[in-house]
């Protein structure tokens, strides 16, 4: 099986998870500038078989798309011409920021490693991702 990758894509940095190859768990794999993203992301489906992409959905809590939801579409697009063959799917990213710190938290993490922006991004991705693959289970 191949995996599954997803991104909480940011203006400046972006979150990217993996899932193991039975797509079974999902794990932070790294957190990248969002100008070198599609470099990163290409050189990775270039060595590990990937089977699809998860993209965080930027909303607002009432369900309107946020102002990062441009940018998120323009790299979605672009990404679906120069890869064709892995789909990209959408998935609600609201209120993955407020869960990722309160697992840091929750994670016994001190103060300071709670403030890297960087590794919020990157378990924001991973929660965006463990919730798709939720998703999928239950549906069946």
């Amino acid at each position: 099986m191949a995996r599954i990758l997803s991104i909480d894509y940011g203006k400046k940095r972006t979150g990217i998870a993996v899932t193991d190859p039975l797509q079974i768990i999902a794990g932070g794999l790294a957190t990248v500038s969002t100008s070198e993203l599609f470099d990163y992301l290409s050189a990775y489906v270039a060595r590990e078989p990937v089977e699809r992409l998860v993209v965080g959905k930027p909303m607002q809590p009432n369900g309107r798309p946020s102002e990062n939801m441009e940018r998120v579409t323009q790299f979605v697009n672009r990404w679906r011409k120069a890869m064709p063959a892995i789909p990209v799917d959408y998935y609600d990213e609201r209120f993955t920021s407020v869960l990722a710190h309160r697992a840091m938290l929750e994670g016994g993490l001190r103060k300071k490693a709670r403030q890297d922006k960087a590794l919020v991004d990157e378990i924001s991705a991973t929660i965006i991702l463990q919730n798709y693959l939720e998703s999928r289970r239950i549906r069946g």
